[in-house]
C-alpha cells in the first residue's frame, strides 16, 4: 500500500510519482483559505477535473436502484476476507489492474481493520462495505484504473465529511490517490471522526472559509483567468468589411475590385443564391461570370467539400482541451503562413472567433472534431487562395456549387468569410430545400429551379435543360417535396430503427412498404427506416403444423431463407488486406474502394457508402464482443466486404422507401452462429434488412457474439426439438398431416 507522507510545500501534491522517490502519496485537510493558498487551490482543481474526481458535498449515498444492481452483479454474501473482497472487486470493476486490485484490496481491508479495531461489528463493516463497492462504481470508477500510476490521480472533497466517506478516502489514498480534504465543518468537526489526526495532515492556516465559499466559485475563478489569459497572438491591421460595400443585391457585384478605400479594411462577400434568375440563361451566364473571375484566384468545389484525409487529419497538432479558451489557443498554433505574417495573424483571429461563437452549440470533443476539419481544409486551400496576397491584392474567390453542405462545411464557409475571399454558395436546385445560414450572411433567392450536375466554367461542360425537362423538375418537385409520396431510389442515406412490436404484427408489418412502417421519417437525403430484428422462440401451443404454416406466410419471393449453419464463410478474400483499411478507428473508405479485390464496386455508388457507413456503425457501437480488443474489428470488415451474390442483389435494388430486403432463418438444431454469421446479421440489420429467427428450441444459438441485447425475442410457446425443416412448397392445410408424419416429431 501507499503510504501517506508529509509535503514540503503544497506544489509537492503535482510532483509524479517517480519524482516522490517512493510510494508516497499526500492526504492533507485544509480548514481555511487564503490569497495565498487560492492559487494552488485552483490548480489542484484543475488537476482534480482532469484527472480525478471533485465532490461538491456529500457523496450521494447508494440509490435503491444502485442496491438492486450491486446485489444482482455481485449477490448480497459478505465475508470478511480478503479474498473474497478481491474476487467482488475483480467482478465489479474490470478495468483495474491486478497490481491496482491488490492495492485497494488491501487498503479496503485494512480499513475494515481499523473498523474492527475500533469495536465496529461485522454488520456495521458489511454496510461499509457495501457503501463502497457502490462509490466506487458510481463515483471513483474513473480513477480506479489510474491508482498507483506516475500521474496520481488527485481527489478533492469539499464539505462536512462524514465517517463513511472518510474511510474510503482512506483506502483510495492508501491504494495511490492524493486526496485534498476542503474541510468546511471545520478542526473539530473532522477530529471527532479521526481524533489522533493519523489519516489526514492538517495544512495550518489562520483562517477559516468565507460563509460564501463553494467550489462554483473556484470553477468560475479559474475560467476568468482563461479568459483574460487567452493567447490570440498580436492582433492583424486589417479587419473584414463583409458585405457591407455591395451596392446590389446580385453576384456580378463580386466582380467589383474598388470596394472602399478605408486601410484598415479589406472588403469581401458573403453570398448564397438560392434558384436561378433565367433557367435558359443560367449555364451561360455563370460561365460568363467565372471567365471574369480568372484573373483572380479562384476555387470552385462542386456538391461537397471532400473530407479531410487521415494524413492531413493527423498533421494536426492536438491534444485534450479543459475549455474552449485551451482548443482555440492551442489548435491556432496549427496556422501558418510564412509568407504573409499580416495573413496569418488574420487567420488566427478568424479562426478563435469562430471556435468562440460556436462554442455553446458543442461540447468541447465537437468542437476539437470542426476545428480540425477547419484546419485541414485552410492548409489544403491557402495555397489555392492565398498565393501572392497583400494588402492591395483582390481577395480569392471560394465557390461552392450544387452543394447541401454538412454542418462542418458550412462552418468553414462561416470561417472563410472572416478572411480575404469571397466566398459564395450557390444553389440552383429548390428541391433540396436546404437552407445556409451565416453571419453578415447576403441571400439572393430566385423561384426558378434547375439542376445542373457541375458549375458551368466552360462552354464544354455547360448543360441546358429543355423546356420539358424543367417542366418535369417542376412537377417532380410538387409531387415529391414534404407529400409523402417518394421517387424511386431518393434517398441516399438511412439509419434503422429497431421495431419492437407484438408477436402477432410480424405478420402484417412483413410485406409493408418502410415508409408505412411506425417511425419512418424523412429529412433532406436522409431517412430513418424502422426494420425488424427478432427471434421467436418455442412453438405456440406446441403446435408444430400452425407453426410451419405461419412461417411459410413469410416465406415470400424476395425472401432469403436460411435453415442450415453454417451459411457465411470464414474465409474472405479481403481478411489479410483488412489492417489496411482501418486507421485510428475509422476506416479509409478511398483505400478500400480502390483496392483491386474490392467486390462491391458492381454496385451504385450511393448503396456501395450505405454499406461502408454501416460497417463503420458496426465498428464504433461495438456491437460484436472483441473489437477493439483481440483484433475483432479486421475480423468484422474482412466479413462485411465478402457478401454473397443473393445478398448483393437483393441490396442492389434497395429502396428505402419501399419494401427492404428480408432474411429468414430456422434453426431447429443445437448448432449457433460462429463469429463470422453474428457479424454478418449484424451488419445486415444495419443495413435494412428484415431478420426473424425461428428457433422451435428456444436455445441461444444467434446471441453469444453480440455485446449488447439488439435482438427482440418473442417466447411464443412450448420448446420443441428435433424437428425437420419441411419442404415449404408442399405446405398447406390440407397436406400438414401427410408432412408432420415425415417432418415432425411424434405425437
Amino acid at each position: 500500500m501507499f503510504k501517506n507522507i508529509n509535503l514540503l510545500s503544497l506544489n509537492d501534491f503535482f510532483l509524479s510519482l517517480n519524482d516522490r522517490k517512493g510510494d508516497f502519496v499526500f492526504f492533507y485537510r485544509l480548514n481555511g483559505i487564503s490569497n495565498d493558498i487560492m492559487h494552488f487551490i485552483k490548480q489542484y482543481y484543475m488537476s482534480a477535473k482532469q484527472n480525478g474526481v471533485i465532490i461538491d458535498g456529500r457523496i450521494p449515498n447508494p440509490t435503491p436502484e444502485n442496491l438492486n444492481y450491486l446485489s444482482e452483479m455481485l449477490g448480497s454474501d459478505f465475508m470478511l476476507d480478503k479474498n473474497f473482497l478481491d474476487k467482488k472487486l475483480k467482478k465489479w470493476l474490470p478495468r483495474m489492474s491486478d497490481l491496482q486490485r491488490n492495492n485497494i484490496c488491501s487498503a479496503i481491508f485494512s480499513t475494515f481493520d481499523d473498523m474492527l479495531k475500533a469495536g465496529k461489528n461485522q454488520n456495521i463493516i458489511k454496510n461499509a462495505y457495501i457503501k463502497y463497492m457502490c462509490w466506487l462504481y458510481y463515483k471513483f470508477e474513473r480513477i480506479v484504473g489510474q491508482l498507483g500510476e506516475n500521474n496520481l490521480p488527485k481527489i478533492l472533497y469539499w464539505g462536512e465529511i462524514s465517517q463513511y466517506e472518510l474511510q474510503l478516502l482512506i483506502a483510495l489514498s492508501r491504494a495511490g490517490a492524493d486526496v485534498l480534504l476542503l474541510n468546511g465543518a471545520g478542526e473539530q468537526a473532522y477530529l471527532k471522526l479521526d481524533p489522533k489526526s493519523e489519516f489526514s495532515t492538517l495544512y495550518n492556516i489562520n483562517c477559516d472559509f468565507p460563509k460564501d465559499f463553494n467550489l462554483k466559485q473556484i470553477e468560475k475563478l479559474i475560467s476568468d483567468e482563461q479568459n483574460h489569459q487567452r493567447i490570440l497572438g498580436e492582433n492583424p491591421n486589417l479587419k473584414p468589411c463583409t458585405n457591407a460595400w455591395l451596392e446590389k443585391t446580385e453576384l456580378s457585384e463580386i466582380l467589383k475590385t474598388n470596394r472602399g478605400d478605408n486601410k484598415e479594411f479589406f472588403y469581401n462577400a458573403f453570398i448564397v443564391q438560392y434558384g436561378v434568375e433565367d433557367t435558359l440563361l443560367f449555364s451561360s451566364d455563370m460561365c460568363n461570370f467565372y471567365q471574369n473571375l480568372k484573373n483572380r484566384n479562384l476555387l470552385v468545389i462542386n456538391n461537397q467539400i471532400v473530407p479531410p484525409s487521415t494524413d492531413e487529419i493527423n498533421a494536426i497538432k492536438r491534444t485534450n482541451y479543459q475549455n474552449i479558451e485551451q482548443l482555440a489557443s492551442h489548435l491556432s498554433q496549427n496556422i501558418s503562413y510564412p509568407n504573409n505574417k499580416e495573413l496569418e495573424k488574420i487567420m488566427k483571429k478568424a479562426f478563435i472567433d469562430i471556435l468562440l461563437k460556436n462554442q455553446k452549440q458543442n461540447t468541447i470533443q465537437k468542437l476539437t472534431s470542426k476545428a480540425v476539419y477547419l484546419l485541414c481544409w485552410l492548409k489544403r486551400y491557402q495555397k489555392d487562395l492565398f498565393s501572392n496576397w497583400n494588402v492591395n491584392s483582390s481577395p480569392a474567390v471560394f465557390i461552392l456549387f450544387h452543394p447541401s453542405p454538412s454542418a462542418n462545411e458550412e462552418l468553414f464557409l462561416n470561417f472563410l468569410s472572416n478572411l480575404p475571399v469571397d466566398v459564395v454558395v450557390i444553389m440552383p436546385d429548390l428541391s433540396q430545400s436546404f437552407t445556409f445560414s451565416g453571419e453578415n450572411l447576403l441571400e439572393i433567392r430566385y423561384t426558378n429551379s434547375v439542376s445542373v450536375t457541375a458549375f458551368p466554367s466552360a462552354p464544354a461542360k455547360m448543360k441546358v435543360s429543355t423546356a420539358a425537362y424543367q417542366a418535369e423538375r417542376e412537377m417532380d418537385t410538387l409531387l415529391y417535396s414534404n407529400s409523402g409520396m417518394y421517387r424511386d431510389k431518393q434517398y441516399a442515406k438511412a439509419d434503422i430503427i429497431t421495431l419492437q412490436t407484438m408477436y402477432e404484427e410480424i405478420f402484417i408489418l412483413w410485406e409493408q412498404e418502410l415508409k408505412y412502417r411506425t417511425g419512418f421519417s424523412a429529412n433532406q437525403d436522409n431517412v430513418s427506416i424502422p426494420v425488424i430484428f427478432s427471434k421467436v422462440s418455442g412453438v405456440k401451443d406446441g403446435q408444430v403444423s400452425d407453426y410451419w404454416l405461419n412461417i411459410k406466410k413469410l416465406i415470400t419471393h424476395d425472401t432469403i431463407v436460411i435453415n442450415n449453419l453454417p451459411w457465411v464463410s470464414s474465409f474472405s478474400p479481403m481478411k489479410q488486406f483488412s489492417t489496411q483499411f482501418l486507421q485510428n478507428g475509422k476506416l479509409n473508405k478511398n483505400k478500400i474502394k480502390s483496392h483491386k479485390n474490392y467486390p462491391y464496386n458492381i454496385l451504385r455508388n450511393e448503396m456501395q457508402e450505405h454499406l461502408l457507413d454501416k460497417i463503420q456503425v458496426l465498428l464504433d457501437e461495438k456491437l460484436i464482443c472483441g473489437t477493439y480488443q483481440n483484433g475483432t474489428e479486421y475480423t468484422i470488415i474482412a466479413t462485411a466486404l465478402n457478401l454473397d451474390k443473393n445478398l448483393l442483389r437483393a441490396i442492389q435494388k434497395f429502396d428505402f422507401t419501399k419494401k427492404n430486403p428480408k432474411l429468414l432463418f430456422i434453426l431447429t438444431t443445437e448448432k449457433t452462429f460462429s463469429l463470422e454469421e453474428s457479424i454478418m446479421a449484424a451488419f445486415l440489420h444495419l443495413i435494412g434488412f428484415d431478420i426473424l429467427f425461428f428457433v422451435p428450441t428456444g436455445y441461444q444459438c444467434i446471441e453469444q457474439h453480440f455485446n449488447q441485447q439488439i435482438i427482440n425475442e418473442y417466447q411464443i410457446g412450448d420448446y420443441v426439438y428435433d424437428l425437420s425443416v419441411p419442404n415449404f412448397n408442399e405446405v398447406n392445410e390440407g397436406t400438414l398431416s401427410s408432412i408432420l408424419k415425415r417432418f415432425g416429431r411424434s405425437f
